[in-house]
């Protein structure tokens, strides 16, 4: 398996992606929105690819806010039903992380599992000071403060544009 970054040749291969592993939801559309949007982050929108390029997995980030502080909000993302449990998601997750990093971001936030996330390093974000746009997400709202993070980054969390849409 290969980790790269998404190019734009890749948008209708990945699109089935997400459909097939999101049926009847709302995540394909908001990933076409994403990519066209603003806050797009072209280097955070990272690929799994087969030896022989497949595209097996997609995770993209985008460009959100905690207060007034620039940081990054993560999803959606998918891997093809036949290939899930394999660790494709874990990498993928493990790339975004790194690349976040790299590029000096003071946190990832995203809405999901409790079961699954926190392995990365994900905490509830409100015990970190980032309040959630919809209080009902209660502790699927997470958080992984990263180098640049500090007690002075609070607030409440605003994402990127088109999932405003939702």
């Amino acid at each position: 398996m290969i980790l790269r970054r998404e190019q734009a040749p890749d948008r209708p291969e990945i699109l089935a992606l997400i459909e097939a592993a999101f049926p009847e939801s709302v995540e394909a559309r908001l990933l076409r929105e994403l990519f066209a949007s603003r806050e797009y982050l072209p280097e955070l929108s990272i690929v799994a690819e087969s030896a022989d390029a497949e595209i097996l997995g997609h995770v993209i980030s985008t460009r959100g806010w905690i207060g007034d502080t620039p940081a990054v909000g993560l999803g959606p993302i998918g891997v093809l039903p036949a290939r899930q449990r394999q660790g494709i998601g874990a990498a993928l997750m493990h790339a975004s992380i790194d690349a976040a990093r790299a590029q000096g971001e003071p946190a990832i936030v995203l809405l999901g599992s409790t079961d699954y996330y926190p392995r990365f390093g994900f905490v509830p974000a409100d015990s970190v000071g980032i309040a959630s746009p919809d209080p009902s997400w209660g502790s699927h709202f997470m958080a992984l403060p990263l180098s640049g993070f500090h007690s002075g980054i609070r607030g409440h969390f605003r994402y990127a544009a088109p999932f405003s849409k939702l």
